[in-house]
């Protein structure tokens, strides 16, 4: 269902739930490309990308947010119809773009005016603030990070490495996100695209400013989450050859001293074996090679 707010002679429609007949009217009314409605159409993300016709552009824009249970990222795509006296969104009442509309629909309601003159200021609007909430999600990759660099010297490993793992697939998709919207908006900075007002370079350049900024943080948590893992990849397999190690001083300790009780296991006879002192001297000589063996690793450095 379409949902519309008049803006002074601007319009912004909504469409939260797209069904076949708002499709239909987009492309009866309007004259939207067939193509755009396919990828309005699509269950899949597309490529963010803007497409430029001769009475309208289309963008296809993603942001970043949590899963319900607040672990990774996934993609939320917004579709936008952008002509010279509207805007047609297409995305989620629940979600940031739906919060804005809502908002705008409850001016109108009450009044009051929304300010915006051009629909550029309010495509401007729309993607600043959208914008805006994807920064904390941003930052909290860096803070999930920094956790696991916290933690990278814990004795519990399978934490350590399912925090690494996490923030790892979070910053490819940030990564699959932000990069091509770099490409975008500096279009839109560099007046490839052109819009409908005069004097939105520099507004442009805002939204071109922050993703810079956004993609720089992600670079810099990829170097870090890299680091982070190769270092506990060093420290595991250092653990390893410690383990190896020990058990391997214990093995040879132990290996001659199975060889003398393996001789005195036989039933045959052997020196001082009717002696009654003989476990006692067995035991005895057990001993001593098993400390001999010490002093020598420990002479060695080997322990």
């Amino acid at each position: 269902m379409i949902e519309t707010v008049k803006l002074g002679t601007l319009r912004w429609n909504h469409i939260s739930h797209p069904a076949e007949e708002d499709f239909d009217f987009l492309q009866n009314k309007y004259y939207v490309h067939p193509l755009d409605i396919e990828d309005c159409k699509s269950k899949v993300n597309q490529r963010p990308k803007v497409d430029t016709y001769d009475d309208y552009y289309f963008l296809i824009l993603h942001f970043p947010i949590f899963d319900k249970q607040g672990q990774f990222l996934r993609t939320k795509e917004v579709k936008i119809f952008w002509w010279e006296e509207q805007i047609t969104t297409i995305g989620g009442s629940d979600w940031v773009i739906g919060k804005i509309f809502q908002e705008a629909k409850d001016q109108e309601n009450r009044g009051e005016k929304f300010e915006v003159g051009t629909t550029d200021a309010l495509l401007y609007l729309i993607i600043e603030t959208v914008m805006k909430e994807s920064f904390p999600v941003v930052r909290r990759i860096g803070d999930d990070v920094d956790r696991a660099n916290r933690e990278l010297f814990d004795k519990k490993a399978e934490k350590v490495i399912e925090r690494i793992s996490v923030a790892r697939k979070n910053i490819i998709l940030l990564n699959t996100v932000i990069k091509p919207q770099l490409r975008i908006f500096l279009k839109f900075e560099k007046g490839e695209v052109e819009g409908y007002a005069d004097n939105m370079e520099d507004y442009w350049g805002n939204i071109l400013d922050n993703y810079q900024k956004m993609w720089d943080m992600v670079e810099d948590y990829q170097e870090l989450i890299e680091g982070l893992s190769r270092t506990f990849d060093s420290l595991m397999a250092n653990r390893t050859n410690e383990v190896m190690r020990i058990l391997t001083l214990i093995s040879s300790i132990i290996l001659p001293l199975t060889f003398i009780t393996g001789i005195y296991g036989m039933n045959i006879d052997l020196p001082m074996q009717k002696q009654g002192m003989a476990f006692i001297l067995i035991l005895v000589t057990l001993v001593m090679v098993a400390i001999t063996m010490l002093i020598y690793f420990k002479k060695k450095h080997w322990m």
